[in-house]
Parts: C-alpha cells; structure tokens; sequence
C-alpha cells in the first residue's frame, strides 16, 4: 500500500506504540501474569491509553483538518510523552510533554473558532481545555483516578462537538441546543466538585453522561443513516451502541459514586472507554484514517466483527465486575484486547493505495 502522505506515518505510529503499549500495562492490572519493564509499569494503562493513544489520534486528525504545519506538533508531543512514559523518563518530564501537546490543540481550536464561530467549535475547544486542565492537575500530583475524569470528559465533549457539528442537518431546535449546554453544565460542574466531594462530584458527572447519551440518542444523524446500507449503516451502528454504553457508564457512575478501586470503578470507566469511546472510534476509523494517510478502505462487512465482539467482551468484563466474578472480569479485559487488536487489523487490511487522481477526503463521519 501507498499513503499520499507518509510524513504522518511516523505521528500515527506513536499513537499506535501508546495503544499497544497501554493493553498490555492493563492485562497486568487485570492480573495476568505478564513481564513488564519495571516495577509500576501497570499504572500507565491510562494515561497510555487517553493521553497517548487517544489524545495523539485526535490531534493529528485535527491537524490535518487545520492543514498548518505548526498544528503537526500536538500529536509529536503527546506521542512523545507516551514514548517516555515507556522508556521510564522522570514521571514529570513525560507529563508536561503530553500537557505541551493538549496546549497545542487548544491553540488548534482557537484557530478553527476564528474560522468558524460556531457552537460545535466552541464545544470541542472547551473539551480540549478540559483536556488540558487534567493534564495540568496530574502534573501537579492529582492522582489517576481522579484526573481520568477530566480526560474522560475531554473525549466526550469533543465527540459531543462533532456529533453536533452533523446534527445541523436534521435542524436541531433552539430547546435542544439549549439542553445540550445544560448538560455540559452539569458534567462540568461535576468534575469542579471532584476535589470537594469525590463521591458527590462523580455522581453529577454520571448525571451529565447518561444526560448526553440520551441528547445524542435523540438527535445524532444515525438515527436515520441506520436505515441505508453499507458503510452508512456500519458508522450509523456503531455510533448508536456506543450511545447506550456512555449511558450505562452515567448509570454506574450516578449509582456508585466516587470508587478509586474496585470493580464498580473498573465498569464505570471500561463501559465508558471500551464501550463508548472505541465505538466512536470503530464509526470514524473508516473516515478518519484515510484522510489522514491519504489511503483508500474498502468497506467490508468483516468489520462488523469486532463490533460484536466488542459488545460481547465488554458484557462479560462487566458481568464480571457486577458479580464478583473475578476470572469473567479478567477473561472479559484479555479478550477486549484481542478485539481492539481485530479492529486494528481488520483498518490496516481494508486500506488501499489512492487512485492516481484522488479528489479530497473529507474528514467527517456521516
């Protein structure tokens, strides 16, 4: 296969080493016997995997959509920081790489707003400071399972913001918009009320997810694109599981409240990361990584695989959590690995070299 432009490679490789790298520090917290590079090498899953992973995905995507050169330097950055991470540098010399990085895609932002001043721009500008400021908490010493919050809400403020971005389509009332910034309201207030009330401020948080799931539910575009074929449908169905699993994890936060450990926390956070954030991820991969390598992918159904595998691994992850069932919770992880694992094969698999004449890829999920 050729790419249009290989440059990129090397930025969509850091985010690629970050995921892997992250799986595998979270089998070990699972407690699967794996080798690890050092001792507490398993508490970087989660900053590996939002931080790195995530966080560098996102930013060069938004590069790319900017199209500045300067923008190239969020996802170097964060990859960097999960590059150090890895390699065992000072703790803080990794954390303030992956903060630069967040910082640069504020600046992205501010850059799109100018362009256009829209409500969708401003509501993922804001979860990019969301970002930031979770970056700048675990900096000064916040620990993980309260600044996993604050990222959390980044990735689905930015989702939000793009899921409304495509609701103008369907004419979404004054109400509606109204509603929506009640909610981020709400999920915002909640992670302000972390550093009081832990319990209080992750119940208002869930509160505000379980809220946004059913907004989106009720006005994404995929409520009508569910019913065409093809890709259409796939992106459609993805986005719509992924909507019932954010409320489930706004559920479960709502429920049980600020938990550090334990298996409530495990499916709170899994039913939100795993459930939601890699079916967005599943929806805009076939939109997403085109445009960014400059590549064709052929839609198959084949990838409708690791759709349902997905939702199967996930239930016994948290029929594992839920039960006490110790072996379901650590069976369920290991195979929501090797489903991430299909996914990433199955994209690699189904890209093609461009046509010689290829005319521009749009950077946006129907």
């Amino acid at each position: 296969m050729v790419v249009r432009h290989p440059h990129r490679l090397p930025l969509l490789a850091l985010g690629m080493l970050a995921l892997l790298t992250g799986l595998w520090a979270g089998l070990s917290r699972l407690g699967w016997d794996v080798s690890l590079p050092r001792p507490g090498f398993s508490s970087l899953h989660g900053p590996l995997m939002v931080s790195g992973f995530l966080g560098t995905l996102i930013g060069l995507e938004r590069a790319v959509a900017l199209g500045r050169p300067w923008a190239y330097a969020a996802p170097l950055l964060t990859g960097l920081g999960a590059v150090g991470l890895i390699v065992g540098v000072p703790l803080l010399a990794a954390q303030l790489l992956m903060l630069a990085g967040s910082l640069v895609l504020v600046a992205i932002f501010a850059a799109i707003i100018r362009r256009h001043p829209a409500l969708y721009a401003f509501t993922m500008g804001g979860g990019a400071i969301v970002w930031a400021l979770g970056n700048l908490l675990w900096c000064l010493g916040w620990p993980v399972f309260l600044v996993v919050f604050w990222w959390a809400a980044f990735l689905v403020v930015t989702i939000a913001g793009e899921r409304l971005e495509l609701a103008r389509l369907q004419q979404v009332s004054g109400a509606a918009q109204a509603m929506f910034l009640l909610l981020l309201g709400i999920l915002l207030t909640g992670l302000l009320l972390l550093g009081w009330s832990f319990d209080g401020g992750v119940r208002l948080f869930g509160l505000g997810l379980a809220g946004l799931a059913l907004w989106l539910g009720r006005h994404d575009i995929a409520r009508r694109t569910v019913k065409q074929t093809g890709l259409t449908r796939f992106i459609a169905i993805c986005l719509l599981t992924g909507y019932v699993w954010l409320g489930i994890s706004g559920l479960s936060a709502m429920w049980f409240g600020g938990m550090p450990v334990g298996p409530q926390y495990d499916a709170t956070l899994h039913a939100f990361f795993i459930g939601f954030v890699f079916a967005m991820i599943f929806a805009h991969a076939p939109i997403i990584f085109p445009a960014v390598l400059g590549a064709r992918m052929t839609y198959r159904p084949l990838f409708y695989a690791h759709v349902v595998l997905l939702q199967i691994t996930l239930v016994v992850r948290l029929l594992g959590d839920a039960m006490g069932w110790s072996a379901g919770r650590q069976v369920g992880g290991l195979l929501n690995a090797v489903t991430l694992l299909l996914f990433l094969g199955n994209t690699v698999s189904a890209l093609r070299s461009p046509p010689a004449q290829a005319g521009r890829v749009q950077t946006r999920a129907s």
